[in-house]
């Protein structure tokens, strides 16, 4: 069988298999970078596991209050010495991103401390954590106030904006590296290292959160080791290599860190409770797989930026702009071009491939978000995934992929479900 015959018995037509591989043919040097970098990263994870003598007593379940741990205290050393950070909190007790984020800034503002995101407004999810859209329980509820500087019209730092905003309230701010539902540029760890420089130099005693979310092991340095505090993520993200069930993870100085386990368990226990249920060998695997999955996620990003590029769409980032995150934004112009690209993504997944993906009220959202995600893990962005919210510039996010070869099914899949529907407007409809 050939590599045709196989893609059109996964509903892919010659036309658009060969469409992709005149694409492909123009990526061979980006594939080699990406590859080189998956290299230096993996070699990075090897030689934490290694120094913190990581062995099978590490992968035995615990239950209850969870004390003397050893591979739950192993794998924390392994992130602080990945991310090059004083301690880290690892923890399947950790629900997902917005909870990671959530706990590290209730952990670090107190009541009449300001909040201040020079980057322009959170993701949504953590809008209604701030108190941004009211919630019960909102930093704002327990007497946090906030402030925000929106990126300049060329998506850079306002600096003069800055500041003027930075205050004698001002205890903690927070950077988002990647897009979220927005069409700006995601952040390199060099531009987050220049920014973190700026606001302590005004103020040297200011504490600063980077939300880490989608960008791990994208580049060679993380955002903590450019004069973060804290830098905060999800585990069925990039750094769980689609094997983390669930968890997140909080790196930075100690006195961040240890006010964090208070946090997330209680005031006098911090990191000594909190049982590994057996779930262990996933979060030390899925580190170890983590810098060729996010490698195989990348290809498929760049794929997708450079198809959809060249039939006209807008695309953020555009094809040959660098990686600084795994997430692929497309301006499709319209909700139903949103439905048939993640109606291609669903048909190509292992998981509920026969689903349709609709619109719907999701927790957290003002707007009703179509997600295309059939995933292992339930909710698991760095599986083969794509989603958005239902309004203008009718933008969907395309990441993941444990595998770049399913990537590139996903994309193609997208691609035919667009021509079907007579929405490319550079390509007839394929047949």
């Amino acid at each position: 069988m050939t590599l045709l015959e196989t893609y059109e018995q996964n509903g892919v037509s010659p036309a658009i298999y060969s469409f992709g591989q005149e694409i492909l043919a123009g990526l061979k040097d980006r594939f080699e970078k990406i590859d080189e970098m998956a290299e230096l990263n993996q070699g990075k994870v090897l030689r934490a596991m290694q120094e913190a003598r990581v062995d099978a007593a590490c992968f035995a379940a615990t239950t209850g209050y969870g004390y003397d741990d050893v591979g739950r205290e192993r794998l924390e050393k392994v992130y602080a010495a990945v991310f090059g950070t004083e301690a880290a909190l690892v923890r399947p007790q950790i629900t997902c991103g917005t909870h990671a984020l959530t706990v590290a800034l209730s952990a670090n503002l107190l009541p009449g401390d300001e909040l201040l995101s020079p980057v322009g407004a959170p993701y949504d999810t953590l809008q209604e954590v701030i108190g941004i859209r009211p919630s019960p329980c909102s930093l704002a509820e327990y007497g946090v106030s906030y402030r925000q500087v929106d990126l300049l019209p060329d998506g850079s730092f306002d600096y003069a904006g800055i500041r003027a905003a930075i205050g004698p309230k001002t205890k903690l701010i927070t950077i988002q590296r990647s897009k979220g539902y927005a069409t700006r540029p995601s952040f390199s760890v060099p531009q987050i290292g220049e920014l973190i420089a700026f606001c302590k130099g005004l103020k040297p005693d200011v504490l600063v959160m980077v939300d880490n979310c989608y960008g791990e092991f994208v580049e060679a340095l993380e955002p903590s080791q450019v004069g973060a505090d804290m830098t905060v993520g999800s585990l069925i993200k990039n750094p769980g290599g689609g094997l983390a069930p669930i968890g997140g993870y909080i790196v930075g100085t100690r006195a961040c860190v240890e006010r964090c386990a208070y946090r997330l368990s209680a005031p006098g226990l911090g990191q000594e409770v909190g049982a590994n249920l057996g779930i262990l060998p996933s979060f030390y695997q899925g580190l170890f797989l983590a810098p060729t999955v996010v490698a195989g996620a990348l290809k498929g990003a760049v794929f997708a930026a450079n198809c959809y590029e060249r039939l006209g769409f807008r695309v953020i980032p555009g094809g040959a702009e660098d990686r600084h995150d795994i997430i692929q934004a497309v301006e499709l112009g319209s909700e139903a071009g949103m439905r048939a690209f993640c109606r291609g993504i669903q048909a190509a997944a292992p998981v509920d491939s026969y689903v349709e993906p609709i619109p719907w009220a999701m927790p957290g959202y003002d707007d009703e978000v179509i997600m295309a995600a059939g995933a292992f893990v339930q909710g698991s962005s760095i599986e083969l995934s794509a989603d958005g919210p239902i309004r203008p510039p009718y933008a969907v996010y395309f990441q993941g992929g444990l595998t770049w070869y399913h990537a590139k099914l996903g994309i193609l899949k997208s691609l035919q479900c667009m021509a079907d529907a007579g929405l490319l407007p550079g390509m007839n409809r394929a047949q």
